[in-house]
């Protein structure tokens, strides 16, 4: 599903976030990335979703080489991979439904389609009840959720989350964490980036720890391995 092979990436400013990294992720697998501030997870994941380039090597996602994508391809690209982040970055002027559904508009899905589509997501995702309501009205669990709703409307087969529960109380997270797996245990293959020690020892999943840009370990049902 994802690879990457001999991937670079040094910015302008001479910080090389990636240094030579070399990774198999298959399909259905659920990975936490892990490691220090700084240490290149952003980019690791940013790279995955064409918002970072690689200064050298490929990286193919579901088949596509995205070193050869057209700029004017990545919407196409991103369909197929649901992104959520720590803010949330919902539309605060759109309800809940409506900004779930613009994921499905952009791409002009049909409305029939579309209003079938995001209520069945909105029920996924416990917040059906809450659909008419603007994001400011909702709690940071809540805004989280839509946030994930979003991401998984068009049925993509890559989720990528970078640290989605990094502003969320410790009860919150958990539920967070349980609807990501219910979401894996479905066939959506998920790459987190997390800085939260508790959920990767307990939800044990596989476990990539980069520090200086290089993976240095990569442990099926691995622990976190650093001080919170």
């Amino acid at each position: 599903m994802i690879d990457m092979q001999d991937v670079f990436k040094k910015y302008p400013n001479g910080v090389v976030a990636a240094n030579g990294i070399n990774v198999h992720i298959a399909q259905g697998e659920f990975v936490y990335v892990v490691g220090p501030s700084g240490a290149g997870k952003s980019t690791f994941i940013k790279m995955m979703y064409r918002e970072e380039k690689p200064t050298q090597g490929t990286i193919t996602i579901n088949g596509i080489d995205l070193g050869k994508l057209k700029d004017s391809k990545v919407p196409l690209l991103r369909r197929n991979i649901g992104v959520v982040f720590q803010d949330f970055k919902l539309l605060p002027t759109l309800t809940v439904y409506e900004n779930v559904a613009f994921a499905l508009e952009v791409i002009e899905e049909e409305p029939k389609k579309i209003k079938k589509r995001v209520m069945e997501t909105l029920d996924l995702v416990n917040l059906k009840h809450k659909a008419r309501m603007l994001p400011t009205e909702l709690s940071g669990g809540e805004q989280q959720r839509v946030s994930i709703a979003r991401s998984i409307v068009n049925s993509p087969k890559v989720m990528i989350a970078d640290e989605p529960t990094g502003n969320l109380d410790p009860e919150t997270s958990w539920d967070i964490m349980n609807l990501f797996d219910e979401i894996n245990n479905r066939g959506t293959t998920i790459v987190m980036a997390t800085h939260n020690r508790d959920i990767v020892n307990t939800m044990r999943h596989r476990v990539i720890a980069i520090e200086g840009g290089q993976i240095i370990r990569d442990e099926q049902r691995g622990e976190y391995g650093y001080e919170s």
